[in-house]
């Protein structure tokens, strides 16, 4: 069957989304294979879920209130679209109004329905420049890290409508991706609609749990063979060569943070020392 269009009976129908079993197919494929010379897929779910389990530990049940610098560097460390960028916002003026916007952002989280509402208040709360595209990254992976059964991952690199790039073109039913006209906007449903479509898929690949962070390691993985194509290395077949075909998925999903020869996470401070996680920072070379 070419295109997926299988959706969760318990949700209202949503926007529709013609995706490709083939492509998603050989994604998956190319996932297992490559994943298996640095432990399996399993151990990539399992830091995804300590990823969640430490951002539920500092912001969850009211705990953003009480956030502090060091903690909040801790999760951006994580989320690879942001940390590039965030530095000034863990000065402390910075600091104080993002965690109260957060705060804000995670009002009513168990609503659903205002998702929308309450990530678009978010972004608005910044400058609305180029520099700040990361904030609708951040917002996202605050939502979905928190509650990752409630808000699927819907950063800018699974779907941009603005653009029309993402995931979901690469994953798009057409036999000229490229130019296909993908009319579905980047609001909540539109990302539920898709993590409805991957757990169909991946139930029929035999995963019947944790399909919340399955769908993002596929995801991640499909966008990591856009990187690829674009250096000439999509979906390589031979590992032989030494490349680690798992580099850019291990980025988009944050989980490259720590340097493991020198220790220091890849989230640099202001003045250019580099965040430790739970402690002082480490200057950088």
């Amino acid at each position: 069957m070419a295109a997926i269009t299988q959706r969760r009976a318990a949700r209202p129908a949503g926007p529709v989304l013609d995706l490709s079993g083939p492509r998603l197919r050989r994604a998956f494929n190319h996932l297992v294979g490559a994943a298996e010379p640095t432990g399996g897929v399993e151990r990539y779910v399992s830091a995804l879920a300590l990823k969640a389990s430490l951002f539920e530990e500092i912001l969850g049940k009211g705990k953003v209130r009480d956030m502090t610098a060091a903690e909040f560097g801790d999760l951006v460390a994580f989320a690879s679209p942001v940390r590039r960028r965030i530095a000034p916002y863990l000065e402390p003026d910075g600091f104080n109004r993002m965690r109260e916007r957060l705060a804000a952002l995670l009002e009513g989280w168990s609503d659903v329905t205002t998702a929308d509402a309450r990530l678009l208040r978010f972004m608005a709360q910044f400058p609305q420049d180029k520099g700040h595209r990361w904030v609708r990254d951040l917002g996202a992976e605050v939502l979905h890290f928190i509650a990752p059964e409630h808000y699927p991952l819907m950063t800018r690199w699974v779907w941009d409508a603005r653009v029309g790039t993402g995931v979901l073109r690469e994953i798009w039913y057409s036999d000229l991706v490229d130019d296909a006209v993908i009319d579905v906007d980047d609001g909540f449903e539109t990302f539920v609609a898709l993590t409805a479509e991957l757990s169909t898929f991946l139930t029929a690949s035999g995963v019947f749990r944790d399909h919340a962070f399955y769908a993002d390691l596929l995801c991640a993985h499909v966008y990591a063979g856009y990187i690829n194509d674009r250096g000439g290395q999509y979906l390589r077949s031979d590992f032989s060569d030494g490349t680690d075909p798992m580099t850019h998925t291990r980025r988009m999903l944050g989980l490259d943070t720590i340097n493991t020869e020198t220790g220091r996470t890849r989230l640099k401070l202001i003045d250019g020392s580099a965040h430790v996680l739970g402690g002082a920072p480490l200057m950088a070379n």
